[in-house]
């Protein structure tokens, strides 16, 4: 994916398909990378180039450090169309699949499009997660794509699904017409997930926690034990939303999950992500959200911004250079996290937890004066 400028280092990095080789090459690459972004975005943005500027942004751009970029926070996108290219370059918008209130709206340029491509198989495939030979059958706690197209849960899927070949796909969020409504299909899901366990093919389960949860429910009440096998995957992500009276922590998931489904725990996985940040952050077999070379994160204090280290809960502060589209390069999330070292799995480089979501409202701080910069 060679790119010529102004994204030299930025198309240097994400050839490197080792997604998780966190060294001094890589490290270089992606301040190099993120130097090249912020750029980009100063020049194309002027909200953009307005907030950095009130902000504080160091003038020194040469030798800015990424973690010294002043982050957007994340609820910005459900105010502004914030864009850094011209409205004919969009080549997809996506929405996020919030519960309820305005949803953040994001556009995709073909080079941004590219990228991400390329980054979820890399940090896929070094995760061993990748064969293109392999035929798999597909459910799907998502959205369906026919009516949900710019949702980027669907974009997720679609991306998703594209790690081996498909035999067959089925969405188990289905649209209501009569209802005018997504509606959670369980019956229809249980029945097909019953008819993949007696296909040749391994089966990858994808999306919301909670609905899987009920349909292990339903296959334990009618005394029902499935045997997907050892190629078969689940990959977990979106959070519990409205169903946080059945929360459970990932142990007694993954535990109840293998032993209902016949299948090693050590493949299920979560991920977190978010569209606004577009990186998808994935379990290894440890159950630890690695951050691989393409972004960082760390965590913050919401007053303040003073990274807060290892082992320490706050906000969660992502950075990628991978868009050219939209401004997102220094997130900051409501979610709350931890960071962590020394994943048993070997690999190097941060992992982290996600550990609630923040109370924004108590805070008048640093974190929260991006949306009256840019009123």
């Amino acid at each position: 994916m060679a790119e010529g400028k102004p994204f030299v280092r930025t198309g240097e990095l994400f050839d490197w398909s080792a997604a998780f080789d966190h060294c001094k090459n890589t490290d270089e690459l992606f301040a190099g990378a993120m130097r090249e972004a912020l750029s980009w975005h100063l020049a194309k943005c002027p909200d953009f180039r307005n907030f950095m500027r009130e902000s504080g942004l160091p003038q020194d751009l040469d030798i800015i450090a990424p973690e010294d970029i002043p982050p957007l926070l994340v609820t910005i996108f459900k105010e502004f169309r914030l864009i850094s290219v011209p409205e004919s370059q969009v080549k997809i918008e996506l929405t996020s699949s919030g519960t309820g209130g305005r949803k953040s709206a994001i556009v995709l340029d073909n080079r941004s499009y590219r990228r991400i491509q390329k980054i979820v198989s890399n940090i896929f495939d070094s995760l061993g997660m990748v064969n293109h030979r392999q035929m798999v059958n597909y459910l799907c706690f998502t959205y369906d794509p026919r009516k949900a197209g710019s949702v980027g849960t669907a974009f997720s899927d679609k991306m998703l699904t594209g790690l081996t070949g498909r035999r067959s796909v089925f969405y188990a969020i289905r649209w209501n017409e009569a209802a005018n409504d997504f509606e959670f299909d369980l019956d229809a899901t249980v029945k097909k997930l019953i008819e993949f366990n007696r296909r040749p093919e391994p089966v990858r389960i994808l999306g919301f926690p909670a609905y899987l949860w009920q349909v292990c429910n339903r296959l334990e009440e009618n005394g029902i034990r499935l045997e997907l096998g050892a190629e078969s995957y689940i990959i977990t992500g979106g959070g519990w939303k409205m169903h946080k009276d059945q929360e459970v922590t990932k142990e007694i998931f993954k535990d109840r999950v293998e032993k209902i489904l016949g299948m090693p725990g050590c493949n299920i996985r979560d991920l977190f992500g978010m569209v606004e940040h577009g990186i998808p952050y994935v379990d290894c077999e440890c159950s630890r959200l690695h951050v691989p070379v393409y972004a960082r994160v760390r965590v913050v204090d919401p007053e303040t911004l003073e990274d807060l280290g290892v082992g320490r809960p706050g906000l969660l502060h992502l950075m990628t250079p991978y868009l050219s589209s939209y401004p997102s390069i220094s997130l900051l999330a409501t979610d709350l996290g931890v960071i962590e070292e020394n994943c048993p799995c070997g690999r190097p480089g941060r992992t982290f937890r996600v550990v609630g979501r923040a109370g924004l409202a108590k805070h008048k701080g640093c974190a929260i004066t991006a949306l009256e910069l840019l009123k």
